[in-house]
């Protein structure tokens, strides 16, 4: 028997708000968007709003959760499950995951978090808890096991996974900056993805 409207509607408002915030967010960044910007946009009262999250930043964190987290526990999981070779892994699910990112919701997150985390440096910390040491920690594990394979030395990429992201930092970064002089992203995830690989295993071509 369906669920009556109602009930499916009030157990849809949490995600149609954090829809409305992110959309808030993207246009007028953290420190400017107000609650009832959010609730207008969410048709929502501000009191009903409040009763799902108690302060914007909660509303933040809970943007964060709907939009990035989800993608970094799939890839954990996957990372956790898969039977390839490190290498293989890189190539495949993990370039066509950093691929997406330039021009994902999750790219406004970053360049929200850049132009206005150090006003906020709990935020930030949560952030850092959250999303970018859990995404690291992943990919220092799938270095170390394609070292432990013998399919890589061991080299600075161990101590330093945030090389296989930058270049799609630099992508949001220099797409929000200049977007009609931006590069071919793909291409640059590509061939710093190729550099890491051949330095990791010793290439010297």
């Amino acid at each position: 028997m369906p669920e009556p409207r109602f009930r499916r509607r009030k157990e849809d408002r949490p995600q149609e708000i954090t829809d409305a915030a992110m959309a808030a967010f993207a246009e007028k960044g953290y420190a400017a968007t107000k609650v009832e910007d959010v609730a207008k946009r969410a048709g929502v009262s501000k009191g009903l709003l409040y009763l799902y999250f108690k302060t914007k930043e909660e509303l933040f964190k809970a943007v964060v959760r709907s939009f990035v987290v989800p993608r970094i526990d799939e890839l954990s999981a996957i990372i956790d499950a898969h039977e390839m070779s490190s290498e293989a892994f890189l190539r495949g699910p993990f370039l066509d995951f950093v691929k997406t990112l330039p021009g994902s919701p999750i790219s406004i997150l970053v360049r929200l978090m850049i132009a206005e985390g150090p006003k906020h440096p709990d935020l930030l910390e949560w952030y850092w808890d959250n999303v970018v040491s859990r995404g690291l920690s992943a990919l220092t594990v799938l270095v170390e096991r394609g070292v432990e394979n013998g399919e890589f030395r061991p080299t600075v990429v161990n101590e330093l996974p945030h090389l296989f992201v930058m270049p799609v930092v630099f992508s949001v970064i220099f797409k929000y900056l200049f977007e009609k002089r931006c590069p071919d992203t793909d291409k640059m995830i590509e061939t710093q993805m190729d550099l890491l690989i051949a330095h990791m295993k010793g290439d010297k071509t």
